[in-house]
């Protein structure tokens, strides 16, 4: 049986062409923003104003060549505009809430570490997906965990207390009071650190099965002078303590390998009149509705961080980051809780709440 090759549509192939030249400039330039962070390029241009490569290079010590290089290839990408009159760059403020501005709530290139990793791990992972086996999240290159950390981070800051913890009925009265909390998969301790600076009442307590990650959570909790968190080495299904007012997924549940086991034996930890709060990657409930940017960027994350994660643990469930809140119910409720909601939402994530 002979196929027919068909010959392809010269507009379609020009559009593939285009896509593909895009997203090969994107990934390139990916690199060059995080070159701009360390070098402190985006703070500079924040500063400054409208500038020239020379005095670029003045005001930052370095060599106007290689700016000026730079400067085009993000002109290129829209990043920063030009004015060939006087030969000056500038970035908008709107960028630099972006790029330049470590506190804006839109912060986004402390996240281009988390990509980076994904290129330094591309060849085993290539590998544990020829082979069907998992990619367990302790064993990427540590700049994933500074990717995760500074990707989440200014998303946390600006929801996290004032917007998504009134939408959950009766908690923050409690943290006010003084609850006990558990963030689970903590990881570097950020959600875990803010709870605790907002509510200096109750106690949080972070765990993570990563070694590594809470190390750190300690150090940067130490940093903010925060005394109510604790963080201690412990998985899902294993953490200490009981009776917990609030239990806490921030973007982690999906990685798990036993979510429903993860869940039930939260449902068991918490007091009667607890809560869980689930914070998950934004989704709606099939393919066809996550086809846009932020769908596009959570599948991909998915394939080569979450969905390994999963499948390197026992049960292997493999989740994936674009579940949506349907499944997420169905893992809810086979874990043994009555009911199930949408708190709230943002373009990155859902808020959910759980109780018995």
């Amino acid at each position: 049986m002979t196929t027919e090759i068909q010959e392809p549509d010269q507009a379609r192939l020009e559009q593939t062409l285009g896509q593909l030249v895009v997203d090969m400039g994107a990934a390139m330039n990916g690199a060059l923003v995080l070159i701009g962070v360390d070098l402190g390029l985006w703070r500079a241009l924040d500063e400054s104003g409208p500038t020239t490569s020379e005095q670029l290079a003045t005001r930052t010590g370095l060599r106007e060549r290689y700016l000026r290089e730079w400067l085009s290839a993000q002109v290129a990408s829209g990043y920063l505009t030009y004015e060939p009159d006087n030969d000056t760059f500038t970035l908008s403020p709107e960028h630099a809430m972006a790029l330049a501005r470590e506190d804006s709530p839109v912060y986004l290139a402390g996240g281009l570490h988390l990509i980076s990793s994904v290129y330094k791990d591309r060849l085993r992972i290539t590998e544990r997906i020829r082979n069907g086996e998992g990619f367990g999240w302790h064993e990427h290159d540590p700049e994933l965990f500074v990717g995760t950390e500074q990707f989440f981070r200014p998303g946390y800051r600006a929801n996290l207390v004032d917007v998504w913890l009134p939408t959950l009925d009766g908690v923050v009265d409690k943290l006010r009071a003084g609850a006990t909390v558990a963030d689970i998969g903590c990881g570097h301790g950020v959600s875990t650190t803010l709870l605790a600076q907002a509510f200096p009442q109750s106690t949080i307590r972070g765990f993570d099965y990563h070694d590594g990650s809470i190390a750190r959570a300690r150090e940067l909790a130490a940093e903010e002078g925060v005394d109510n968190a604790t963080f201690e080495v412990a998985s899902a299904t294993d953490f200490p303590g009981s009776d917990y007012d609030l239990i806490c997924y921030f973007d982690c549940l999906h990685d798990m390998g036993d979510p429903v086991g993860a869940l039930r034996y939260a449902r068991g930890a918490l007091a009667d009149d607890g809560t869980v709060m689930l914070v998950e990657p934004f989704a709606r409930d099939s393919l066809p509705e996550n086809l846009n940017p932020v769908g596009r960027m959570y599948y991909a994350a998915s394939t080569v961080l979450c969905t390994p994660s999963s499948l390197d643990q026992p049960v292997a469930l493999g989740l994936g980051a674009q579940a949506g809140e349907r499944r997420l119910a169905d893992v809810a409720a086979e874990a043994g809780f009555g009911t199930f909601r949408r708190a709230t939402e943002t373009p990155f994530n859902l808020v959910l709440e759980a109780r018995p």
